[in-house]
């Protein structure tokens, strides 16, 4: 009789395996299309003329393919909200995507990339949002041709994810850099944020006419709070950091009252607002990190690392990985916390999971 018992729990077990194996193997949604700049670039920038590119050692150093363009020394927070969304592969970039590799989405995102075209200019070319919405048209045509009509892609990309991160060279590189750009000196910064937030409200609304009903939107981080912004851009002063982390403030405020409107007046779509300063504001120690204030990686005048330079040993404990962009760590804890909220301030008015189901 016991052993009869033992039997069936045993192939109880096999078959609750077997529905667990069955759940994870479906994403969570068809496809993930992501647009951004170098938190998120994945090799767009490889064979662009700029300086804002990284396909060289030691960047990759922990991801499984090397280096691949990605600003960090493994997977990018896109990646991983990938890998929560049940994708058993990485969203290719459109640099390199063909055929039927769209199906899965498309990676849009270049680093010193902004809402405003010419954000990021002295670094050399990169993909500004608005030339990211016109790639975005062109995988739509694809789409098309693979799926038959327009109506079905339509109805496959209602069904997808979307996830708009930008903002940062807006500031960076162009807002808080005056000798290459007029912006600080014709707007405040309560100006300048309500002009971002305008520009990218028609940005996202567009998105939502080619189809979009599922958008995720993260603030801005703390940006002054980078090795790059306290150097470089501050010479050390801390009033000047602060200044940064303050101007940022009412971009991300704006963005929480635009997910508002957005849900509003598109009601057959849902926008969230995903707090990344917020989730970024704790004890970093709390969390295993000792080392919070400078880089990984031996770096150059702009930020990046040194090429072929040898970066630190114990990357888990290091919040950045060169001056401008956060570890895997970091990516992985931001990643986590976009998809599941810890906190109610994690995200608005919910989290990704509950985005997508």
């Amino acid at each position: 009789m016991a052993h009869k018992i033992i039997k069936s729990l045993f192939l109880l077990l096999v078959l609750l395996n077997l529905v667990s194996n069955c759940a994870h193997a479906a994403p969570q949604v068809p496809c993930f299309f992501i647009f951004g700049d170098s938190l998120a670039d994945n090799g767009n920038n490889n064979n662009l003329v700029t300086a804002a590119k990284v396909n060289y050692r030691p960047y990759g150093i922990d991801f499984p393919d090397g280096t691949t363009g990605r600003f960090t020394n493994g997977r990018t927070t896109v990646d991983m909200i990938g890998e929560l969304l049940g994708f058993n592969q990485f969203i290719p970039p459109f640099a390199t995507a063909r055929g039927r590799d769209i199906l899965v989405g498309v990676n849009y995102a270049s680093g010193a990339a902004g809402i405003r075209d010419e954000s990021g200019r002295q670094l050399g070319d990169r993909i500004s949002l608005n030339e990211q919405l016109l790639n975005h048209a062109a995988t739509i045509n694809r789409l098309i041709q693979l799926l038959g009509t327009g109506k079905e892609a339509t109805n496959y990309l209602n069904k997808c994810l979307f996830y708009v991160s930008l903002g940062s060279n807006d500031y960076l590189n162009n807002y808080f850099m005056p000798s290459n750009y007029t912006t600080s000196r014709i707007y405040t910064q309560d100006q300048y944020a309500k002009i971002l937030i305008d520009q990218y409200s028609l940005q996202i609304k567009l998105l939502y006419l080619l189809g979009a009903r599922k958008i995720a939107l993260p603030g801005l981080g703390s940006i002054g709070s980078i090795p790059y912004s306290f150097s470089n851009l501050c010479r050390n002063n801390v009033s000047c950091v602060t200044n940064i982390n303050n101007a940022v403030q009412p971009f991300n405020a704006r963005l929480v009252s635009l997910v508002d409107e957005l849900n509003r007046e598109l009601n057959d779509a849902r926008f969230i607002y995903l707090n990344t300063s917020g989730m970024s504001s704790g004890d970093p120690s709390m969390l295993g990190f000792r080392v919070i204030d400078t880089r990984c990686c031996p770096a150059r005048s702009d930020g990046q690392c040194i090429q072929d330079s040898t970066p630190c040993q114990n990357r888990t404990e290091y919040v950045f990985w060169d001056a401008i962009h956060p570890t895997e760590a970091v990516n992985r804890f931001i990643a986590s916390r976009s998809y599941n909220a810890s906190l109610p301030s994690d995200a608005y008015p919910t989290d990704i999971s509950h985005l997508v189901n």
